[in-house]
Formats: structure tokens, C-alpha cells, sequence
């Protein structure tokens, strides 16, 4: 049985989105799918090792094989936002904060004299 394979990533915060940086060389483009289903990520990509009947292999260090990672994500997150992109073996991608979740100055109002003051019982 063939076990999923790992793959590194890097993540962190960049202002009002996290960047996701995935180590896939040698992947095809085509194999990477990269699905939201509520608050859990997952990325899958496919690397088809090299195969023949007529080749004698010296050394094969590189695996073949399935590469997965799931990751939750926090409620903060704009889903509908996030994007992939695939370049030079690494995958990025870009979760967008949700704007309620993005830090908000909140307005402190003071009592006006507008507003009747409360009522005291006359003794």
C-alpha cells in the first residue's frame, strides 16, 4: 500500500492575506488540484515516476506518487478569494482575509445632550 507523500510548505501573513508556498518540483501542472470544502484545505498533486521496461536504474532517490496536505483554516478567511498559482515546481496560494475578520478602528461615541436624562422620584 502506497502512503501519501508530504509536501514542505511554507505559510505565513502578509497584511490583508496569508501566502501558502508549496515545494512540488517536478510535478505536472496538470495533476495539482487544490479544493476548500468548508475550513479545510487540501492540496493534491501527482508525480508519475518515470517508467520502462527497457531502463536499468543507477539510483532513483525522487519519489513517485501521490503529494497531500490538508490544512484547517480559521472562520477570518474570504474562501471565494482564495487563488493558485504553479510556477518553477512551487505552488502559491493566496487566502484572502475575510473583511470582517481585517483589524477596524471602532468609533467610541460620547452621550449627547440631546437624550432626556433619567427621571429622579421627588422625595
Amino acid at each position: 500500500m502506497t502512503y501519501p507523500r508530504l509536501m514542505p510548505i511554507d505559510l505565513y501573513r502578509d497584511g490583508d492575506h496569508y501566502v501558502l508556498n508549496a515545494d512540488l518540483p517536478g510535478i505536472d501542472p496538470g495533476s495539482v488540484d487544490v479544493d476548500i470544502d468548508g475550513q479545510l484545505l487540501t492540496i493534491r498533486a501527482e508525480r508519475t515516476p518515470r517508467s520502462g521496461d527497457d531502463v536499468k536504474w543507477l539510483a532513483r532517490e525522487r519519489s513517485g506518487g501521490t503529494f497531500v496536505r490538508r490544512l484547517t483554516i480559521g472562520s477570518g478567511i474570504d474562501t471565494a478569494g482564495i487563488a493558485a498559482t504553479y510556477d518553477n515546481g512551487v505552488l502559491s496560494v493566496t487566502i484572502p482575509v475575510s473583511e470582517a475578520a481585517k483589524p477596524r478602528k471602532v468609533e467610541v461615541r460620547t452621550a449627547t445632550a440631546e437624550q432626556p436624562a433619567p427621571e429622579v422620584a421627588a422625595a
